[in-house]
């Protein structure tokens, strides 16, 4: 098993995953922090579904909608030429829903934290909307955002369920940490190998939510 090929597919497919899902999960968390809009609670509901749903059903959903013979995967294949089953995209599908609700969150406490006085003054110094945004809001969010991306990263390193479920298990292409970890504990004299993916992801772990905790005390 190539060890090393395996932390390299799983390290792009969280790291692709998680810049994609980010400016969504900033769009999301504006809505829900900054706006009146009527029902953002069922947003937010809808946004932390994937944490408590099975991460074999949330595969099964992307399955449905996002393999060959899905609506969003044949429109994407035909339009675009962009496909998801059995293919590291897919993974990095995957990964970043099921990641999604964990870079919401720390995005919005964020927002929800930055001084409106702020934003109020550089309005009245004559800074558009979008100046301030660029020049007060942005800045005063981004240690939410980094908290968001460490996270998230984390996350999609190991998820699991969603993955095999929905581009299953193919090594070198779909086969990341927590998939090679699981068929290496299933085979023989695999478990020294099966150990080393064990403590690179609990490395990657400790990291993240230090990095998290440590954002959220400066904070």
């Amino acid at each position: 098993m190539d060890v090393g090929g395996i932390i390299w597919l799983s390290v792009k497919v969280a790291f692709v995953a998680v810049v994609f899902s980010l400016p969504l999960a900033f769009a999301v968390s504006w809505v829900i922090a900054r706006t009146r809009l009527p029902g953002r609670w069922l947003l937010q509901a809808a946004v932390t579904l994937p944490l408590v749903l099975p991460p074999v059903v949330t595969g099964y959903f992307l399955l449905q909608w996002f393999g060959r013979n899905g609506a969003a995967g044949r429109f994407l294949d035909s339009f675009f030429g962009i496909s998801f089953a059995f293919n590291w995209t897919g993974a990095a599908l995957a990964a970043g829903t099921m990641a999604f609700p964990l870079l919401v969150r720390p995005i919005r406490l964020s927002l929800e934290s930055v001084d409106r006085g702020l934003e109020e003054a550089a309005r009245t110094l004559g800074a558009g909307r979008i100046r301030t945004f660029l020049t007060v809001t942005l800045p005063l969010a981004l240690p939410g955002v980094f908290a968001a991306f460490a996270l998230g990263f984390a996350k999609a390193m190991g998820e699991f369920g969603a993955t095999i479920t929905f581009v299953g298990n193919i090594p070198g292409v779909t086969q990341t940490l927590p998939i090679a970890i699981y068929s290496l504990m299933q085979t023989p004299d695999g478990d020294a190998s099966a150990r080393y993916l064990i403590g690179i992801s609990l490395v990657v772990g400790i990291a993240a939510i230090l990095i998290s905790e440590m954002i959220g005390y400066w904070l």
